[in-house]
């Protein structure tokens, strides 16, 4: 049961997951993963490798390269088993086999491990994991709008994001905040982002840090009347990150997203019932005008209102 569970989930994810590797980072990303096994493995190259087998066959791993494999497979199933997205479970396999593909690399000749990393480190600079673009119901900030939106009206609650376009985590939990926020959005539920890497103001004054070392991205905070809450990760006295795994399941739970959801659709309620106050106050019913009254000659005669 306990592999048939993650094969199950692969398999209703797969679609998804053809779509996002046909797209050219993942395609590129996934070439460079396997390079080291392709020149292996690839007749014609292979031949001119150097290799440390018994039986001096160039064209298979040795057992120190069977060994780097193994403990890159142990690391790949310890950092997945924190991972929320099927884009989490894909880019850990991606960056530790890369970092695999440096050692073999380096291992076999220098200069094709100088060559692999220099290839590494252009493309870590010039290609970027692709945004998420789906439907989602998020009211972008700025340094100059947040303040003046999360105090716009005290009835209303707001869940904002606090994140960084560098970051690998904020990209994966960019699908799962769309996701509740097509679920909870209402006149009185709210959710909002800020990009604190490029609004650095921003980041000092809700005191969350961008430094990849204090892990606080991504960072969600609740806002009632203007004023934070409660936040998710919480932050020790060493201004770090206590651990705290991003899932829709915990979000709901933590944030009381269903209460909250609840009590803001009676605001939406109340909002509607002032407004339809509003409107018979503006523009009261008109009354029917009576008809005067016809004698038999055809003359009219007063009203039963003039008389």
């Amino acid at each position: 049961m306990a592999l048939l569970t993650p094969l199950l989930a692969f398999l209703y994810h797969l679609p998804q997951v053809y779509k996002w590797l046909l797209k050219p980072y993942y395609v590129a990303s996934l070439f460079m993963s396997v390079a080291f096994l392709l020149i292996r493995k690839t007749p014609g190259i292979c031949e001119h490798l150097s290799t440390q087998r018994e039986d001096g066959n160039p064209c298979d791993f040795d057992w120190r390269e069977v060994e780097i494999l193994m403990f890159l497979s142990a690391i790949v199933m310890m950092k997945n088993r924190r991972a929320i997205t099927v884009e989490q479970h894909v880019g850990n396999i991606i960056l530790f086999s890369k970092v695999a593909n440096v050692i073999l690399f380096f291992r076999l000749d220098i200069r094709m491990g100088l060559l692999y990393l220099t290839l590494c480190i252009v493309f870590l600079m010039t290609c970027k994991p692709p945004l998420y673009m789906g439907p989602e119901y998020i009211k972008y900030f700025s340094d100059k709008t947040i303040d003046d939106e999360l105090e716009r009206d005290n009835r209303v609650t707001w869940i904002v994001e606090f994140f960084a376009n560098w970051s690998p985590e904020c990209q994966s939990f960019a699908a799962v905040y769309a996701d509740l926020s097509l679920k909870y959005n209402c006149a009185g539920l709210k959710f909002g982002k800020v990009d604190i890497g490029r609004y650095g103001d921003v980041s000092k004054k809700y005191k969350v840090s961008t430094s990849p070392l204090s892990k606080q991205l991504p960072s969600l905070l609740l806002f009632q009347g203007g004023k934070e809450v409660m936040r998710r990760p919480q932050v020790d006295k060493k201004c770090r990150a206590v651990s705290w795994s991003f899932t829709e399941e915990n979000i709901i739970r933590e944030f009381n997203l269903n209460e909250l959801y609840q009590k803001s659709k009676k605001l939406n309620k109340s909002k509607g019932d002032w407004s339809d106050k509003i409107n018979e106050s503006q523009f009261p019913p008109l009354h029917e005008e009576e008809e005067p009254e016809v004698d038999a000659q055809g003359e009219e005669t007063e009203t039963k209102k003039d008389k």
